[in-house]
């Protein structure tokens, strides 16, 4: 070995303990701050750290003036996890559950005693979880960790939890080995882990086993976001969804590839006014220049117009929805129908029926399509007539909640919240079609509104976003709120040279815990996004 500090063994090891000390500090280490901390002169640290950039092992923050792991590392440790590549097999899956839930989603291998994460795709909301890729985590509070002890055997998981130090990283980490045997049992029943702010106080997780076809444990997926988001009734429902992708990963690792592409948390902007205990029925005017909507719980229609908003008329029975005429609308309410004109003047109109009507929707022309409550269970649709009888054309096994027309299809879709269910029914067929269904840990489907270019959008209520499916039933497209409960949604006629008009989304207020309001103080107002 040669005398140069920078050649052979000794400068390899040097070079390896400049490597850990940077890993060892996620916010970077300055030239200087390496040579003093490795007893190093500072020529052979400057040295060694421009090989080490010149590798992409590390990088320089020309603003901080500091070095940082280099992306490298990072595709040096996914090639040590791929037999087949793990990160790869598991990329479709991870876009997936970051669709459907709009939180970000991770993956992570087992290394030593702690998970070491391998891949993110980051959530639609601006507030999401943020574990940097590389980062290591203690293996005993983390859902990945806990999803992949379970999965292991006995006798392995036996020793790992003997052996391991059960370190508290807040006050809800599990530290008795007991509790923690306890819920590894039922980790490995339910298929799926919860780390519920056991890591980082306000951040829940759940996550489930990566096994491939020989039965070893390759790793963990996990879905992670702000506790207010990720309520423990929410992780209960999108735990087998995880546990599922997770056994796909597991069978076919070779898949990759995923259309769907998240749209983050854009600029929303905010009707003026008060809130509403439930906001619902937007409506835009044909011209654009009006948007007609409605509170449910506290009944009265409201209408945003120049700038403003105002109550147009309070009503004595909650709105069931509205309906276009003219430069009014007309008010379903569950005892009597009225016509409200933009001054205010309200006309009783003939009642449609004693049935229960569950939505409404205007069509083609003058017509109105209804959906009426069956006595038997279930809803019949089909259209409200003038004289009041109803012209049923299907019947379907469980409640509507919302009917929308699309007019470029020529097609009546409705949501099904029991099922999750989008489904479309065409004037001139008898069938009912599903369009696309979504897991119930994404949120009940709520409210219909298309774009020019027949996309379908659907409000997802207690799951934070709204999403686009496309014609063929895709999912496209999912934009995160800063509101849990969005419940209704319409465009706006299109503006010159744009693609699309503006995205009205009504948000309820009345069914969102009091500790959530304080993370989502804008639920029950009237939200306005340019798409």
């Amino acid at each position: 070995m040669g005398s140069n500090p920078g050649e052979g063994t000794g400068a390899l090891e040097k070079a390896l303990d400049v490597l850990d000390a940077v890993g060892a500090a996620p916010e970077g280490l300055g030239q200087s701050e390496l040579a003093d901390r490795l007893s190093l002169p500072r020529t052979t640290v400057y040295r060694l750290l421009a090989t080490l950039v010149a590798r992409g092992l590390l990088r320089r923050d020309p603003l901080r003036k500091v070095y940082c792991l280099g992306f490298r590392c990072f595709e040096l440790a996914r090639q040590a996890y791929a037999m087949p590549d793990l990160a790869a097999a598991a990329a479709a899956e991870l876009r997936q559950l970051r669709d459907i839930t709009g939180e970000t989603t991770y993956l992570a291998v087992l290394d030593g005693r702690e998970v070491l994460s391998l891949e993110r795709c980051d959530g639609a909301h601006g507030h999401r979880s943020a574990a940097a890729l590389g980062e290591r985590k203690p293996v005993h509070c983390t859902s990945q960790g806990k999803a992949i002890l379970a999965a292991m055997s006995d006798d392995a998981r036996e020793t790992f939890v003997r052996e391991a130090v059960l370190k508290p990283m807040t006050s809800m980490t599990i530290t008795d080995r007991r509790r923690l045997n306890a819920e590894l049992r039922i980790t490995r029943t339910r298929g799926y882990a919860i780390d519920d702010e056991e890591v980082v106080l306000g951040v829940r997780c759940v996550g489930a086993p990566v096994v491939d076809g020989t039965g070893r444990v390759r790793g963990a997926i996990s879905v992670a976001g702000p506790a207010y988001r990720l309520t423990r009734e929410r992780l209960e429902l999108l735990g087998p969804e995880v546990a599922e992708a997770a056994r796909r990963i597991g069978v076919q690792l070779s898949v990759v590839g995923a259309n769907a592409v998240a749209g983050g948390e854009q600029a929303i902007n905010v009707v003026p006014g008060s809130w509403a205990f439930r906001g619902a029925h937007p409506l835009w005017s044909d011209d654009g220049k009006r948007l007609w909507w409605a509170d449910v719980l506290a009944p009265s229609v409201r209408l945003y117009e120049n700038g403003q908003d105002r109550e147009i008329i309070a009503m004595d029975s909650p709105i069931l929805g509205l309906l276009r005429e003219g430069d009014g609308v007309i008010a379903v309410r569950e005892r009597g129908i009225s016509r409200i004109s933009v001054e205010g003047t309200v006309t009783s109109l003939l009642a449609w029926m004693d049935s229960h009507i569950l939505a409404v929707c205007n069509g083609a022309g003058d017509a109105i399509w209804g959906a009426v409550s069956s006595p038997e269970g279930g809803a019949s649709i089909g259209l409200l007539r003038n004289d009041g009888s109803f012209d049923m054309r299907w019947r379907i096994g469980e409640t509507v909640q919302s009917l929308g027309w699309n007019a470029q299809a020529q097609t009546l879709y409705a949501t099904l919240p029991e099922s999750g269910s989008i489904v479309m029914l065409r004037p001139e067929q008898a069938a009912v079609r599903r369009l696309a269904s979504m897991p119930h840990g994404s949120g009940k489907v709520s409210g219909l509104a298309f774009d020019t270019q027949g996309g379908i959008w659907v409000a997802l209520c207690d799951g934070w976003a709204v999403v686009r499916i496309t014609p063929d039933g895709q999912l496209d497209r999912v934009v995160g709120l800063p509101v849990p409960c969005p419940t209704d949604l319409d465009f706006s006629p299109m503006k010159d040279g744009a693609s699309n008009g503006t995205l009205a989304i009504s948000t309820d207020r009345h069914s969102v815990a009091i500790d959530t309001l304080n993370s989502a103080p804008l639920s029950g107002r009237m939200l306005l996004l340019d798409v």
